[in-house]
């Protein structure tokens, strides 16, 4: 039976890794492709086999998106291109060194990546799918945007930025028929690792989730309606009882006066 086509997803770091087996997954589910990667001949691979397996239409748009115009193009297609019915954010750069051992000048260039190109692509797409009446957001954050403290702080403070970010875009953009989703998977067999510096030989097995399967656990929390999806974590009540305690702090974080516990006694006279 063919599949009816879902329109277009735009897919971020498509060349390799995560981004690769969402680009064959989504094609199997019936949408068409762009893939934006800065490798060419990486792009042009995966477009290939892609379209070769599924017979979807897929482009491939060489960009790297730490350089603002290359930036621009990207963002201008997510505006204007009509068809384009979900936004994979899953580019991005990692590290894995401590913050005396870290050099500063790639700290930020890996927050201009993880955080300013994801933010600006979210402001392209998200008018253009209140004015088409729908569409979809999956932003890739990590395990390590809610524990910062195990690997490199920049890099896990660039993912508890992506998840706030859902949780404000899924507050305001929910009853416009616009799905929201942060993905947080903890260790994975991609070549993120080596570009981070660090290495899969010294992690245990039990903590290394195949990508595929952390694709495919990414889409089964889509499918479900999840607004967070945590692929290593057993039981779903952990993640809504982390969440019910923060929903519980929100009342007081704002008050005219200090707790009791704060508050300095008054000097003797």
């Amino acid at each position: 039976m063919a599949i009816s086509n879902k329109g277009t997803a735009l897919i971020t770091g498509g060349s390799s890794g995560l981004g690769a087996i969402y680009a064959d997954r989504l094609a199997r589910r019936g949408y068409d492709l762009i893939l934006v990667a800065r490798s060419e001949d990486a792009l042009a691979k995966v477009a290939k086999s892609v379209s070769a397996s599924t017979g979807r239409r897929v482009s491939a748009v060489r960009a790297d998106l730490g350089r603002r115009d290359d930036l621009l193009r990207v963002e201008e297609t997510l505006r204007t291109n009509p068809s384009i019915a979900m936004l994979v954010n899953n580019a991005g750069v990692g590290a894995v060194e401590p913050l005396l051992m870290s050099d500063v000048v790639a700290m930020e260039q890996m927050i201009n990546l993880n955080v300013t190109a994801l933010t600006r692509l979210v402001y392209a797409v998200a008018p253009a799918f209140v004015a088409r009446g729908g569409g979809t957001i999956v932003n890739m954050a990590s395990a390590l945007g809610i524990a910062p403290e195990i690997l490199n702080g920049v890099y896990g403070a660039t993912k508890a930025f992506v998840i706030g970010l859902t949780f404000s875009l899924q507050k305001e953009l929910a009853d416009k028929n616009i799905r929201i989703q942060a993905v947080l998977p903890g260790a994975v067999e991609t070549p993120f690792w080596d570009a981070s510096g660090g290495s899969l030989d010294r992690l245990p097995e039990d903590i290394v989730m195949k990508p595929e399967d952390a694709v495919d656990a990414a889409l089964a929390g889509l499918d479900i309606g999840e607004l967070i999806t945590l692929p290593s974590v057993p039981d779903a009540e952990d993640w809504n009882a982390y969440e019910a305690a923060r929903q519980r702090l929100i009342p007081n974080l704002s008050r005219s006066i200090p707790a009791a516990r704060y508050r300095v006694p008054a000097l003797a006279s």
